[in-house]
């Protein structure tokens, strides 16, 4: 097997280096990943400047892009080959409920399903991520399942772990997505020069996040695996609506 490797958090971040050793024990690895931080790029491409590819190792590359642009790149013409699969990750803290709209991690797999591939988003759940191997070692027994029997080809797991020592993991549940409260107000500092700044405030904590949800999986310290679809049509509402364009 086959498997392109990207992330947001760059091509130095600890989550990726820990889960390309891991995958390379199963699987031919290649990474093509942000060249610094690109966390919360959501599914930007880069449209209006070139992008500028180095190789940074065997088998491995850094893209002046974000995410997307990695993943859309690899799998558009930079690549030779083309991979069996997309693995995203570990990203560096949760991508649980609404994260993922604004995650790159999960955009990067996201990428990679819009184009046709099977797809994985990893993320290491904590305060310090100490325990990236835990969440490399769920990401493997993923890829191994994945090998032997492929899911539906619309569907991107979204995978939540834990930082916890894999003998402390409780198990490996099917979630649904949760729900946030809404975001902490903004925070207002100075820059060095007296001027007003601003900053995005931290996430709301868990609203929607009762038995069955992928954050009562991770406080309940099992890894969450939520299958996601990138249709956003509210199908249930469209006879609705077609009734009231016509009103």
């Amino acid at each position: 097997m086959k498997i392109l490797v990207s992330n947001d958090d760059g091509y130095l971040a600890t989550g990726i280096n820990v889960l390309t050793e891991a995958l390379e024990a199963i699987a031919e690895v290649v990474v093509v990943a942000p060249d610094r931080n690109r966390s919360a790029a959501s599914n930007s491409l880069t449209l209006s400047s070139p992008l500028r590819v180095t190789q940074t190792g065997e088998n491995r590359y850094s893209v002046n892009g974000t995410p997307s642009d990695c993943v859309h790149l690899a799998l558009t013409g930079f690549l030779d080959y083309e991979p069996d699969l997309v693995v995203s990750g570990i990203n560096h803290g949760a991508n649980l409920g609404d994260d993922v709209i604004y995650s790159g991690t999960v955009a990067a797999a996201m990428e990679g399903r819009f184009l046709g591939w099977p797809t994985i988003a990893v993320s290491l759940v904590g305060r310090k991520l100490t325990h990236f191997d835990t969440a490399a070692r769920v990401a493997c027994d993923l890829v191994k399942k994945l090998e032997s029997s492929m899911l539906e080809p619309d569907i991107i797991l979204n995978v939540n772990v834990p930082d916890v020592p894999f003998e402390e993991l409780r198990g490996v549940r099917c979630a649904r997505l949760g729900f946030r409260h809404k975001s902490e107000p903004i925070v207002r500092s100075s820059d060095p020069h007296g001027r007003t700044i601003y900053w995005v405030g931290p996430a709301g904590e868990g609203q929607d996040a009762g038995d069955g949800t992928d954050f009562h999986a991770i406080a309940d310290g099992a890894a969450s695996v939520t299958p996601l679809k990138v249709d956003l049509t509210r199908h249930d509402a469209l006879p609705r609506l077609k009734d009231w364009l016509v009103s």
